[in-house]
Order: C-alpha cells, then structure tokens, then sequence
C-alpha cells in the first residue's frame, strides 16, 4: 500500500479500502462486459447490431483500463492488475461469469448490467473523489451510445409477440437481482464509502436503477422495486459479489493470455 491517494476525504485504511475494492469491481466488471460483447461481432441479429456490439466491447476495455489505472493512486500495479490475475480473485460482477446465451440475453446485459455499470459511475462522478471526473466523464459520454441501443433493442423484443419477449423476460429475470446486490449492496462496506461521499446510498442506487429500467420492464410485467436485494448466503465482501467467479477461458481472454508472447513495445 502506498500513501493515501491524493482526493480521498477520509484517509482510514477502511474508508481506502473499500474505494480501492468499488474501482476494481467496476474495472473488472467492464472487462468481463466486453468479452461479453465481443463473442456476438458475428452472432448478432444484423450486421449492424454485430458493429454496435464491436464498438461497446471496445469501450468498456477501454473503460476499464482507464479505471486499472486509476488504482496506480493506491499502489497498485495495473499491469499485474490487466494480466497476472488467476479468474478467482475477479470482482466482477456475478451476471456476467456466464456468456450471453442468446441475443436476448445480450440485450437483458446491455439493459440491466450495463445501465447499473452506468449508474454506479455516475455515483462516483458524483461523490468527492476529484482525480476521477475527467475519466468519469469521458466514459459517461460514451455510455450515451450503449443505453440508447440497450433501450431500443429492448422495446423492440418486450413489445414483440412469443419467443423473443419470452427470452427477454427469462433473461432480464435471471441478471437484475445479481445486478442490484454488485452495484448497490446494502454491506459496511458501501455504507461506509457512502457516508463518506465516495458514492451513493444503496436505496438511492436503488431507486435511481428503477427510474432507468421500469418503463422498460412494465411491457414485461416486471419491476426493479419487486426484486429481493438481501445480501444472500456466500456474499464475498473481499470482492462485493456472490461467491463464484467467471470462468477460467473468459480470463485467459480478458489477460490476452494467448498472444502475450507476440507483445511488442
């Protein structure tokens, strides 16, 4: 651990902590996202879906190496933090260790996981932690373009009849209550980051998540405030998820395991 980061308005070693553990979950959450993105460039339902799709994995490795390296500022190396971490020891968020199984499931993950992905920045923007607003913002204006094609996709599939409002309603089911508990968990942790500063409350997040994604889920006769947010059994507070991690070959993917050798200066 090096000095406190400069902008921290509690220097406690609890208070650095849990920041240090918010940014990694975000950073390593992004990376897993744009894996997830990445496997549908040649599955999507159009071309331009399948480019729409190229372009957010982009963003969100792109995102998530500007919050890698943010944790520099607490003494981390985020180079090890890129390429030297084993799947175990990700923060990332429980909806994505699985891929999307179908392209419902990816509009469920553009919807749900990415929205809250979105929120959970814009607490950060909006607390008091200054070295990070630049990037903050830099990256919420990029998210403009995912939320607007997530919504679309979205209304087109909710409001269509059989098999893909059914996929979409099976999917949006399986990730919005793993997606409330990462972004939003009601733990010391948060609590303590919150009273702080450093975010928002977990009810705010809560509340501002519902917003955001009601007017979509109703088509669906689904709803944000109905979901059962408890911390459930296995919580890992080390890395603010469930217990479990992603799979191994995702990992190997995110690191560029396999073509480490050819690097170049």
């Amino acid at each position: 651990m090096s000095d406190v980061p400069t902008g921290l308005p509690d220097a406690s070693p609890e208070v650095r902590s849990a920041f240090e553990r918010l940014l990694l979950g975000l950073a390593d959450t992004k990376r897993i996202l744009g894996i997830r993105y990445s496997d549908w460039l040649l599955g999507a339902p159009s071309i331009e879906a399948g480019i729409a799709a190229s372009s957010m994995a982009q963003d969100e490795w792109g995102h998530a190496r500007l919050l890698y390296a943010t944790l520099r500022d607490f003494g981390e190396d985020p180079e090890l933090l890129e390429h030297d971490r084993p799947a175990s020891e990700y923060a990332s968020w429980d909806p994505l260790d699985e891929p999307f199984a179908n392209w419902a499931s990816v509009t469920a993950g553009m919807t749900v996981v990415d929205g809250a992905l979105a929120l959970a920045l814009e607490a950060v923007l909006e607390g008091e932690y200054e070295p990070l607003r630049g990037r903050l913002e830099k990256m919420l204006g990029e998210e403009e373009f995912h939320r607007s094609l997530a919504h679309a996709w979205f209304n087109r599939l909710a409001r269509s009849q059989g098999e893909g409002r059914e996929r979409l309603r099976e999917a949006v089911e399986a990730v919005l209550p793993a997606t409330l508990r990462c972004m939003a968990p009601d733990d010391r942790s948060h609590r303590r980051l919150a009273e702080t500063g450093l975010t928002l409350p977990a009810a705010e997040l809560r509340t501002r998540l519902a917003r955001l994604l009601n007017p979509l889920l109703a088509p669906l006769d689904l709803s944000v405030s109905a979901v059962q947010t408890e911390v459930p059994e296995g919580w890992d507070g080390t890395r603010g998820r469930g217990p479990g991690h992603p799979a191994e070959e995702a990992v190997e993917r995110a690191r560029g395991d396999l073509n480490r050798a050819l690097f170049v200066e």
